[in-house]
């Protein structure tokens, strides 16, 4: 009867907690479709008394503010990114994983080691690398950073270690090659790992601010999240067009949450945890 109590009380607790979380979006939502006037009203109504479309309208159709493009861009930026970085992880994490080479363990170590380096300190070195290659104001200088990450290689290379070498073996006798096996065994047995890591990657490339405030210089070639900021300039701002903007925003990420929710769980508690 305790026990049937306490999670009870857990349950309730949590729920909570959980609703509280909401209101903020609920906020957000209702008053991009708000004039000005009535966003600041106190106490706060979610339901818009004369609501509108002007905020919207404001987003996609001021002049100076392109937002459309800015758009573009961060999907044209975030299909690269998920593509490359997953052909790089998972084929590093096989590497170490499934091939044995001289130092293959020393190797990896060192590798490891990276991750003990803020990345913050990199910010300046990475700057000085980029512009002697001339990537500045490219899409390439947010896209090379992501590429390459020691941090998912060494979930993969973990989630891939957990795979018998039994089904490797047998497929060699087969006379299969390391990218036929890579590709056809390991990749398709590996998908809760994979998945995992492309979601928090689209998650954290779609709200990153620092790098494209930091490489893209042109307002055409800027991303959402810098992109937003430009509606914050000048002496009367505007919060109906950053709540309508800050909406449109996040659909991309609301969506993803919903539909991949079990693989963010299955991923998380298998490649980090076995090995």
């Amino acid at each position: 009867m305790r026990k049937n109590i306490a999670a009870v009380l857990l349950t309730v607790l949590l729920l909570g907690i959980g609703v509280s979380f909401i209101f903020p979006f609920l906020f957000m939502l209702s008053s991009s479709f708000k004039p000005l006037g009535e966003i600041m009203v106190y106490p706060i109504k979610y339901i818009p008394r004369n609501p509108t479309f002007q905020n919207y309208h404001t987003v996609f159709f001021t002049p100076l503010l392109n937002f459309g493009r800015w758009y573009i861009n961060t999907l044209v930026m975030e299909a690269h990114i998920l593509v490359l970085k997953t052909i790089v992880v998972t084929l590093t994490g096989y590497a170490f994983a499934k091939i044995k080479f001289f130092a293959r363990d020393v190797i990896f170590l060192v590798l490891l080691s990276a991750l003990m380096i803020p990345s913050d300190i990199m910010i300046i070195p990475r700057y000085i690398i980029f512009s002697r290659i001339h990537i500045i104001d490219t899409h390439w200088s947010m896209i090379f950073p992501y590429m390459f990450d020691i941090y998912f290689v060494f979930l993969i290379r973990q989630f891939f270690i957990t795979i018998p070498e039994s089904l490797t073996e047998a497929a060699e006798i087969d006379g299969c090659n390391h990218f036929m096996i890579y590709s056809r065994i390991i990749i398709p047995l590996s998908m809760p790992a994979v998945l995992t890591m492309i979601l928090f990657t689209f998650v954290w490339a779609w709200n990153d601010y620092m790098m494209p405030y930091i490489f893209i210089n042109s307002v055409d070639k800027q991303m959402l999240s810098v992109g937003m900021n430009l509606f914050a300039v000048g002496i009367r701002q505007d919060y109906g067009a950053q709540l309508a903007a800050a909406t449109i925003i996040l659909i991309p990420i609301f969506v993803v949450f919903l539909f991949s929710q079990k693989y963010f769980v299955e991923g998380i508690a298998t490649s980090g945890m076995k090995g």
